[in-house]
């Protein structure tokens, strides 16, 4: 595991360590939960990304298939 030194302004280091201990928890847990967040979306705008890459200039294609199975 890695330690990470974050600079806040004080007002938002209060307010991140109010808002922890409003849920239970430390502000390196909601830190921690808020980069698993951040990290997935990441995730999946790549892999949104990469599978329109795939499907660049199929258009024709793509259309074509959804009216056959809508029975057109």
């Amino acid at each position: 595991m890695s330690a990470l030194t974050l600079r806040l302004p004080d007002d938002k280091h209060e307010r991140l360590r109010a808002l922890a201990q409003s849920r239970g928890t430390s502000v390196n847990r909601l830190l921690d939960e808020v980069t698993t967040l951040l990290l997935a979306e990441f995730d999946a705008e790549t892999r949104f990304r990469l599978r329109a890459q795939r499907g660049a200039g199929k258009t024709a294609r793509g259309l074509d298939l959804l009216n056959k199975a809508a029975g057109k």
